[in-house]
């Protein structure tokens, strides 16, 4: 904002980065709310409200730029509608705006957030209506699921405003999957996971390490330049690299805090759970977490918490689809993740320390990593001789002194090892696994 003179009279002036070459000047005109846009050869009313460009120029300022996530280069950003899902506190957000620094002379953009106090009062798809009258090409919706009826409108305007570009993001996976079934051959729905070591070295070590395919790791070809001994940063990163506010003052709480609303908010509120059954979700958490991985006794699990039987398998699964946990299921279901549930596992390291303190054994870290890393990449079952099948492949994970034992006279079979540092034969580091994405 900026104050100046205009014929003798005081006005204040909007400033901002144009999406073309130079700056935006939107200069008020008698009526409230209403700017005129001085560039060169182009001039016109602004029909946007600007309290959502502040907003966007704000969220922007604030934006890193150093380091994208793996899923920045996947998505087809000029596809019609997309929509980004994930665990809260993984880099949805950084990531959009990320791209519209980054992208600014693709055309005209506007960044907003779902639960802007815009929204109390106006629809979504009139902001639409407006923003493509006003020249808009890239309209992109965070929290979109912070909406009511967030799918219907997105539909509307899919179908109004073929030429619009809609990115929306969503935190509360639950919901952005019923929506997207509203959705269906219309949005191209991407799920995100949290940061792979390869991509901790990088965002907080300023390591470039190349990604490595599943082929190239069992070849042993995984390496981090400039790093010689990597057990140390590997250790760091199981306590706190998944995720990517993990560099901030009071991590441990935040992550808290991060399983708190994602249990209170994201699953209680999308099937309507009573205050007291969401207390009995974070009781499940934790006995999953001292147990995992957790081979599932509906009957013992339902006595632990005080539900039906019934109601656990559909708990695991909202848990499961909040990022909260893993299941690993065997192939009698043919399709993935149609298979019998095997083995039960906390999502990912981290939320393993922040739930259990130093109680947890680090022979369950060490399979929660592999399965958390391999998964985005690869189809992950369970295997009836060791404790992964890929592909081909049959995964033993252990220590430095596991054997051979359990995979002696399997096809494909590979021996996972922590505190090593090189790959010997079918011996890989447990760590080379954190380079796949």
């Amino acid at each position: 904002m900026i104050t100046g003179k205009v014929n003798g009279r005081s006005i204040n002036a909007v400033i901002f980065p144009s999406m073309s070459d130079g700056l935006l000047c939107f200069l008020p005109l008698m009526r409230e709310n209403c700017y005129i846009c001085a560039e060169v050869i182009q001039i016109h009313v602004i029909m946007i409200d600007t309290q959502l460009y502040e907003y966007m120029m704000e969220m922007l300022r604030k934006t890193p730029t150093g380091f994208h996530r793996y899923l920045y280069q996947d998505i087809p950003w000029e596809a019609q509608l997309v929509g980004i899902t994930g665990a809260r506190g993984i880099g949805k957000s950084t990531m959009i705006r990320q791209y519209i620094l980054g992208n600014q002379d693709k055309g005209r953009f506007l960044y907003v957030s779902a639960d802007h106090t815009y929204f109390a009062d106006h629809r979504l798809s009139d902001l639409a209506d407006e923003f493509v009258k006003d020249g808009g090409t890239h309209l992109f919706i965070d929290e979109v699921h912070k909406y009511s009826d967030w799918s219907r409108e997105l539909k509307q305007i899919y179908d109004v405003h073929s030429d619009l570009h809609v990115v929306f993001t969503g935190s509360s996976i639950l919901d952005i999957e019923d929506g997207a079934a509203d959705l269906s051959r219309r949005a191209l729905v991407y799920p995100m996971s949290g940061l792979s070591f390869r991509e901790y070295l990088k965002l907080f070590h300023k390591v470039d390490a190349p990604t490595y395919s599943l082929v190239d790791i069992l070849a042993g070809k995984g390496e981090i330049p400039g790093i010689e001994h990597p057990l140390p940063y590997f250790r760091e990163y199981l306590r706190k690299g998944y995720y990517p506010f993990s560099g901030e003052i009071g991590f441990e709480m935040r992550l808290q805090q991060v399983v708190s609303r994602t249990i209170e908010s994201d699953i209680a509120q999308h099937v309507n759970l009573k205050a007291s059954t969401a207390r009995k979700l974070k009781k499940m958490l934790a006995i999953i977490a001292s147990l995992a991985p957790y081979k599932p006794s509906m009957e013992k699990l339902a006595v632990e918490i005080g539900v039906s039987k019934n109601n656990v398998p559909e708990y695991l699964t909202y848990m499961e689809k909040t990022g909260l946990i893993g299941q690993l299921r065997d192939d009698t279901g043919g399709l993935r993740g149609l298979g019998k549930v095997e083995k039960v596992y906390i999502d990912n390291p981290n939320l393993m320390y922040a739930l259990s303190g130093s109680s947890v054994d680090i022979g369950n870290v060490r399979e929660t990593f592999f399965y958390n890393q391999m998964k985005v990449r690869n189809d992950v079952i369970s295997s009836k001789e060791s404790d992964f099948v890929i592909g081909k492949n049959t995964f033993e994970i252990g220590g430095r002194k596991k054997g051979q034992k359990q995979i002696d006279g399997i096809n494909g079979g590979i021996v996972v090892k922590d505190d090593i540092e090189y790959a010997h034969g079918n011996v890989i580091p447990l760590w080379h696994f954190g380079l796949n994405y």
